[in-house]
């Protein structure tokens, strides 16, 4: 086309204004907003429809959009899952395809010592990748040496040093403050005073003030409770709070709890007539039972002396440390009959080989019965006057004859020496006593008749003669002629 044409030609039509938009009007609810997203149908109103909030120990591999746990809890339940996962014993897990290493009777693990470091003892257990470290203290019985063979508890594992953290059954455990203590717990305490009521000592676990009752001081009555001020005892924590600063310990605990593990060894080594120490715990009007270590044991009365026993305080007193002989034994119902006086030499086999039927000995009547009396003729000897063997007639009461403690010289009538009884006799020497006064009585009646007697001669023989005599029948006279 040419410039001419170009130019001729229509030129087009502008473009229209636009109208004015309308004003904004806001969203229904439910439809989307302006410049958003659409909504997909599952959706609801506010966003996705709300989950559960997941717990920190069931994360797993986070998808988009769940909920992100907070990094320190995370640690925090992390070391939780590894501490639980190493405590105790369950931390030879890592060593399951290794064998568990030698073992005691009582289930202990058996190591050596392979060095000391200060306060820290190592110790070598076989079967076990890592080391086990225990404290020095510890070690109460006597002081460790490298090579020592030691039975240890595993408590926990250490993972900053990478070492088992040992323990002694039954040692002293350190405290440091409240967070440190915890229940059955065993430590050392120092008794500093007793309470005002003198039920108890106050005592210190290393600056942390305590309560110790008295009855839990020891397994027997303490004579003098203020002996024990100053001291320091192994006690075992028996209550705590450590909110309210409540802090009771026993050394009760630790003593019980070392006789139960000596009672299965105790009845597995004792028999009859076996000879062992034991403490007196206890005092009763028939007897007094004795420890002896890993159990108890009655000494009745008639066993404590071969002399006759009022009470048994007489002889024993309670804390008093006696050799005592196993007399009676039954392991079923677990009693032991114990005897004191059989560590003696029995009085009765002196005393037989020295007297005999018929000889007379001095006594003391010690008891007054119906059916007679006893009379102790030696010491740990004591035999019976029957009441018909009291007098020669008819006695109707014992104290009639006799009193309790008087000095009697009896005859022995019998000595049975395997049922450990003696006759004896007043009566016999009775009726010897009524026969020599009787004797005496017809031989003083016969010297005075022969006295009466003789004296009536000699008055005849020294009589005076008389003159004359005259007389006469009738009044003749009579005369007498003598020749």
């Amino acid at each position: 086309m040419s410039a001419e044409n170009a130019a001729e030609a229509p030129k087009p039509d502008a473009p229209a204004p636009a109208p004015n938009p309308p004003a904004p009007q806001p969203p229904k609810p439910g439809a989307p907003r302006a410049g958003g997203k659409p909504i997909p149908d599952k959706w609801q109103r506010g966003g996705p429809p709300k989950k559960d909030k997941p717990a920190i120990e069931n994360f797993g591999p986070r998808q988009f959009g769940e909920f992100k746990p907070n990094k320190r809890a995370l640690d925090a339940t992390i070391e939780d899952e590894i501490a639980a996962a190493f405590a105790g014993t369950d931390v030879t897990a890592m060593d399951a395809d290794k064998p568990m290493g030698p073992k005691s009777e009582n289930g202990r693990l058996k190591g050596t010592i392979v060095s000391i470091r200060g306060k820290d003892v190592f110790v070598d257990i076989p079967g076990r990748r890592s080391q086990g470290r225990m404290s020095l203290d510890e070690f109460e019985d006597a002081k460790p040496k490298v090579g020592d063979a030691v039975e240890v508890l595993i408590e926990r594992y250490d993972s900053d040093d990478g070492l088992l953290v040992l323990t002694r059954e039954g040692a002293v455990k350190q405290v440091t403050d409240w967070s440190s203590i915890s229940f059955g717990m065993i430590v050392e305490a120092k008794i500093t005073g007793m309470n005002k009521n003198q039920t108890g000592y106050q005592v210190e676990v290393n600056g942390i003030r305590g309560f110790m009752p008295l009855s839990q001081a020891d397994l027997y009555r303490i004579e003098k409770p203020e002996s024990l001020v100053n001291s320091k005892l192994k006690v075992q924590v028996v209550e705590l709070d450590p909110q309210e600063r409540n802090l009771i310990v026993s050394h009760r605990a630790i003593q019980e709890a070392e006789r139960q593990k000596k009672a299965a060894a105790f009845w597995e080594t004792i028999a009859e007539g076996q000879t062992h120490k034991g403490v007196v715990k206890s005092i009763k009007p028939f007897g007094a039972f004795v420890d002896l270590g890993g159990a108890d044991g009655l000494i009745p009365i008639g066993e404590l002396s071969w002399s006759r026993v009022g009470t048994v305080e007489e002889v024993l007193q309670i804390g008093q440390v006696v050799e005592v002989k196993i007399a009676r034994l039954d392991p079923e119902s677990r009693k032991i009959g114990l005897s004191l006086r059989a560590l003696s030499t029995s009085p009765w086999e002196t005393f037989a080989a020295d007297h005999r039927p018929g000889l007379r000995v001095p006594g003391k009547v010690t008891r007054l019965m119906d059916f007679g009396a006893f009379v102790e003729i030696a010491p740990g000897i004591e035999g019976l006057i029957h009441v018909s063997e009291l007098a020669t007639g008819r006695v109707n009461r014992v104290r009639d004859i006799l009193s309790e403690g008087q000095e009697v010289t009896v005859q022995i009538l019998n000595i049975d020496t395997e049922a450990r009884r003696i006759a004896l006799s007043l009566k016999a020497m009775a009726a010897e006593a009524e026969a020599a006064s009787a004797a005496s009585a017809d031989v003083a009646a016969q010297a005075e008749a022969e006295a009466d007697k003789a004296a009536a001669a000699e008055r005849m023989q020294n009589r005076k003669p008389t003159g004359n005599l005259r007389g006469g029948v009738g009044g003749g006279a009579v005369r007498f002629e003598i020749g």
